[in-house]
């Protein structure tokens, strides 16, 4: 075995389609577990689209094991790439969006086109009376270049609907290039130019392994969107109120010494009454925010109910009296509300339970003699 053989004939496109089957199974497998678990419809259209796919490196195979190259062969690999190629962009737009009707006339609607230009595949025989060799490439010419059509929509269509709009362009330049490279070869060079085979070989691999990292990407952005959203508050992106226990927990197991700070936004319920429930909201998300940057560097914010939040401040250095009253004095400022304060230091032997109780009570002070204040606990 030579290293043209290696890099240039039949055993270097073996192995490229070879390699593609690993990555397509991959992705294979990792988008039927995530429809599975979750049931929606871009698991779904990815899933799908990846059986066209490993049909169509299937066939490729199969083809080039038995040296069975026929016109029929050529038009069910070409129709395969058209529909998988298609299929595997509806998949990634579904990853997401929501699809309506509009977005599935699309997408299908270029499928049927390329069946529409698939007409010119069965005419030429009838139309032009050639040697078999010309026959073949001008059947197969027409969606050769009905694959360009489809990758011009794909890059201007669906990059500003979906995340990593980067890497998927660079995946559609990828298969560009590779769409480019494989008919100036065939058409121009008669399937002769090693360096355009070569880079046949290896432009669909980079192009798959950019989709592989895209889905795997997306995965992960979804683990950390559910893990978020099951540990934060929806309205104000603090922490709620079972996730705040527990951190207090892990630090008075150990002994830490902690402060829990407890704030009621005064009036709060006259504000909902007189103005509005969306005002309420827009202060409610105004006070988090204050919240959650000064406490930013030395511990953790969280909502744990209605208007009250609460602060674990875990830096020992942090003088408590000022920093509680900094609290108050920019939501009195910044905001059209003002709050009641209280706070607690932990000592040994209280609970978390306990600890977050004493603040509570000394808020409660705070908020019964006078509101607007600080109030530590005694």
């Amino acid at each position: 075995m030579s290293t043209v053989d290696l890099l240039f004939g039949d055993l270097a496109l073996l192995l490229s389609n070879a390699i593609i089957l690993v990555i397509v199974t991959l992705m294979f497998v990792i988008s039927l577990r995530l429809f599975l678990d979750r049931r929606k419809k871009g698991y779904m259209s990815m899933t799908f689209s990846l059986i066209f796919v490993g049909i169509h490196y299937l066939l490729k195979l199969y083809v080039l094991l038995t040296a069975l190259d026929t016109s029929l062969t050529a038009y069910l690999l070409l129709m395969l790439k058209i529909i998988s190629f298609v299929l595997l962009n509806l998949g990634i737009y579904q990853l997401y969006n929501r699809t309506n009707r509009n977005q599935y006339v699309f997408f299908y609607g270029l499928i049927i086109m390329g069946f529409v230009v698939s007409i010119l595949h069965f005419s030429v025989p009838q139309m032009y009376s050639g040697t078999v060799h010309q026959v073949r490439l001008l059947q197969d010419i027409g969606l050769e270049l009905y694959v360009f059509v489809l990758i011009f929509l794909c890059f201007y269509m669906v990059p500003p609907y979906i995340g990593q709009q980067v890497k998927y362009q660079s995946a559609l330049t990828i298969y560009f290039f590779m769409q480019t490279g494989h008919l100036v070869n065939v058409y121009m060079y008669g399937d002769a130019q090693i360096w355009l085979t070569l880079a046949g070989n290896i432009l669909p691999i980079v192009f798959y392994f950019l989709l592989f990292t895209l889905l795997f990407d997306r995965v992960v952005e979804l683990m950390q969107a559910i893990y978020n959203s099951s540990i934060t508050d929806g309205l104000t992106r603090l922490y709620n109120r079972k996730f705040f226990y527990n951190r207090v927990t892990q630090y008075v197991g150990r002994h830490l010494p902690v402060y829990i700070l407890f704030s009621d936004i005064d009036n709060f319920k006259k504000l909902n009454d007189t103005k509005g429930h969306q005002m309420g909201d827009d202060v409610l998300k105004q006070v988090a925010q204050i919240m959650k940057e000064e406490v930013e560097e030395c511990g953790i914010a969280g909502r744990y109910g209605g208007e009250e939040m609460v602060l674990m401040v875990t830096d020992p250095s942090v003088k408590m009296d000022a920093f509680a009253e900094r609290v108050r004095s920019r939501i009195e400022k910044e905001t059209i509300v003002t709050a009641s304060i209280g706070y607690s230091k932990y000592k040994n032997g209280v609970s978390a339970e306990e600890l977050i109780k004493q603040a509570d009570e000394a808020m409660y002070k705070a908020k019964t003699t006078g509101k607007n204040k600080v109030v530590k606990y005694a």
